[in-house]
């Protein structure tokens, strides 16, 4: 993590009053914070696969998964900040690009079952937000935006799904030819209105 960053969180934590704590979070957001499009992608059923076939069956999925996202990422403007465990997290400049990045990435994803054996088809569900970030070197972010899109991704989304925020769908550009499905959801007591792509 970006030692300035973590200088500033520590004043945070000492700081003895409100003001002061509200001082440095407003410089935290203006010296790290960025607005951008978040993907979160979590490949599925990976703990009852690891069940069934272990743990190198597993790292052998997750090292596919890898290999073939990222170029697709990379190719539509994004850049894979980091990847943890069977997830992936992506960062793209605006939402169509992550749409685009996830659609490409699911049908990669289905070509590739076609030569395999069944148990090692590849299936991800995946959830893109729009907001503000806390871009940190290393590099790596942190924000509500981020949260909401793991919740989709790795939560919500079912195999092969892709699912927006709302507030991500709001951010499209007018005209595009992206296709969705209004959701209500709700997790671990919070509501989340968001839409799944149709592709």
């Amino acid at each position: 993590m970006d030692r300035h960053f973590e200088e500033l969180l520590s004043e945070y934590v000492e700081a003895r009053d409100r003001p002061r704590r509200e001082q440095i979070e407003a410089r935290l957001w203006q010296e790290f914070g960025v607005t951008r499009a978040i993907l979160v992608m979590d490949l599925s059923r990976f703990s009852t696969m690891t069940e069934r076939f272990g743990i190198v069956y597993n790292l052998s999925m997750i090292q596919r998964m890898q290999l073939t996202s990222r170029p697709l990422i990379e190719a539509a403007g994004g850049t894979l900040i980091k990847a943890e465990a069977d997830n992936s997290f992506a960062m793209f400049d605006d939402v169509l690009p992550a749409i685009n990045a996830a659609v490409a990435i699911n049908k990669a994803f289905e070509d590739l079952n076609l030569r395999m054996q069944e148990e090692f088809d590849l299936r991800v569900g995946i959830g893109i937000d729009y907001g503000e970030v806390l871009l940190v070197g290393g590099p790596d972010y942190f924000g509500v935006t981020v949260n909401q899109a793991c919740k989709l991704g790795e939560d919500l989304a079912g195999p092969a799904q892709i699912l927006i925020t709302e507030a991500a769908f709001q951010h499209l550009p007018p005209g595009c030819d992206v296709r969705t499905e209004p959701l209500e959801l709700s997790i671990s007591g919070l509501s989340l209105s968001a839409r799944r792509i149709i592709y």
